[in-house]
């Protein structure tokens, strides 16, 4: 397999307040969405989605702000692989659909990551106290739908080896271009800190959202549910995998 990589930093920006909700699925479904080259990735035996939803802060392209495209939501649905190159095994993600409140934004992660971006509405809510901390985000296709974590108001460090460490440490990204090639670029961030969870809603239509194949998710329990503080992050330039 041949790598074509830039280093370059494309966009710097702040992920804060990702609220994650993790299910355990059948990686049959998962495999028609696989980029070339890359293998699908394993927790104690379980592969795994993500509905996550967070916020961008201080968003830039190649350093600079462009108005009205700094701050705002993302939510996306996303799963979890590996790529090895000259033995060195990378773990990386895979989306299967990002929604943004921007059409600009679609389009220019559509056109130089070959994502799976669409614009809707949007909104979110950040409600703190003393002993509690409530996130909510919300977008609207047909109807309005939600994902709200309440949580503790302390957030913490994790086990290296446990489940938070594996949703939140996939610093590569992947996405299919058709059977041969792929596009791999790179997200660089500190290990986050994450709030111990309390309560939890998810009021998504999953098969609406995101196809027949992942409709099942609407009545099914999570295999666990966080929220990361999140923080400053850089994703650099995108290289192309020939396999």
């Amino acid at each position: 397999m041949l790598v074509l990589y830039m280093a370059n930093v494309f966009l710097t920006a702040e992920w804060r307040r990702l609220a994650m909700a993790n299910y355990r699925v059948d990686p049959e479904i998962l495999k028609p969405y696989l980029p070339a080259g890359t293998a699908l990735d394993f927790w104690n035996g379980g592969c795994y989605v993500s509905l996550v939803g967070f916020m961008f802060q201080e968003t830039r392209l190649k350093g600079i702000k462009v108005p009205f495209h700094v701050n705002f939501e993302e939510v996306n649905l996303r799963f979890y692989v590996t790529y090895t190159e000259n033995n060195t095994v990378k773990r990386g993600v895979v989306f299967i659909s990002e929604i943004v409140p921007k059409p600009a934004l679609a389009w220019v992660a559509n056109t130089l990551y070959k994502e799976h971006y669409t614009a809707m509405p949007m909104k979110h809510q950040w409600d703190q106290t003393a002993s509690s901390l409530k996130v909510s985000y919300a977008w609207k296709k047909e109807r309005w739908h939600q994902f709200s974590v309440e949580t503790t108001s302390t957030a913490f460090d994790f086990d290296p080896q446990s489940e938070e460490a594996f949703i939140t440490e996939h610093y590569w990204g992947y996405s299919r271009m058709n059977d041969r090639k792929s596009v791999e670029y790179a997200v660089e961030h500190p290990k986050w800190q994450v709030y111990q969870t309390l309560n939890y809603t998810i009021d998504v239509d999953f098969g609406k959202l995101y196809g027949s194949a992942f409709q099942h998710l609407a009545k099914e329990k999570p295999h666990s549910v966080f929220l990361a503080e999140g923080s400053a992050v850089r994703v650099l330039e995108g290289g192309t995998i020939h396999v």
